[in-house]
């Protein structure tokens, strides 16, 4: 049995299950689109986390898990005659042909930005009632993870800088617009210079192809470690840290960060 054989068998096995598991289980069978939504969103977050860990064999565990969920969704979609694994899977088969033209079709491409660009504009013309290219953001995603992506489709239909050292300009100029807002301690401006400037940093970000979430989630679990560090220090000296000065806890600091 070839390759692509063994993994046919492999998708065809989750499918006998999923039959099984829903005819047969109470908890399975009681499942819905939106009770599964939350816990759809719970594996996407665990798998993110094992990829920022580098614990690749945590990224299969969770890669299963999310293929189970698009299985279930389809399970269920099939039930009610909306949709089922076959038109899921025909519906991002069809979406890739036509939004890869320089493959499927004719279109001549240089490098993977014009492969963007043809995409967002391929997106536009299919319709679906979007009337701009911000429109496939969702609201829902956290702040800097929607800055990075509406910035990433502006920039895929040409509306972006030219050079990195432009938008570094732009983090100056912003930056100084801040300090003026402290200046005047106006806490609404504050906000909104403040805002720019994040904005700003996203965008910079992303010229020196660095994905803003994932470097702060990096920096979250790496003040995390520090810090209980620091914590598990002053408890072997018999302390808490309110008995600790500020001058002692940056010294257990400075030691963490040579561990």
């Amino acid at each position: 049995m070839n390759n692509r054989a063994k993994q046919l068998k492999a998708f065809d096995r989750l499918l006998t299950i999923m039959d099984e598991l829903r005819a047969q289980c109470p908890w399975d069978k009681e499942q819905t689109i939106e009770s599964l939504r939350h816990l759809t969103i719970e594996e996407t977050y665990e798998l993110a986390d094992a990829i920022l860990n580098n614990d690749l064999q945590e990224v299969k565990n969770e890669l299963g898990d999310l293929l189970l969920h698009i299985v279930f969704y389809s399970k269920i979609g099939s039930e009610t005659n909306d949709f089922d694994i076959e038109t899921v899977i025909n519906t991002i088969c069809e979406k890739l042909i036509t939004r890869h033209p320089h493959i499927y079709a004719n279109t001549t491409v240089t490098n993977a930005q014009d492969v963007k660009q043809n995409w967002e504009q391929i997106k536009l013309k299919e319709g679906k009632g979007r009337h701009s290219v911000l429109e496939g953001v969702p609201v829902g995603l956290p702040a800097l993870v929607k800055a990075n992506r509406i910035q990433d489709k502006a920039a895929g239909v040409g509306f972006d800088w030219e050079k990195p050292e432009q938008v570094w300009e732009k983090v100056e100029e912003e930056l100084t617009e801040l300090k003026v807002e402290i200046d005047n301690n106006n806490l609404e401006t504050m906000e909104n210079e403040f805002g720019d400037f994040l904005f700003s940093m996203v965008n910079y970000a992303r010229f020196l192809n660095i994905n803003p979430e994932n470097a702060l989630e990096r920096t979250n679990k790496k003040f995390i470690k520090r810090f209980q560090y620091l914590e598990k220090r002053v408890k072997k000296m018999g302390k808490t840290l309110n008995d600790m000065s500020l001058t002692q806890m940056n010294n257990l600091w400075e030691e963490a960060k040579t561990e």
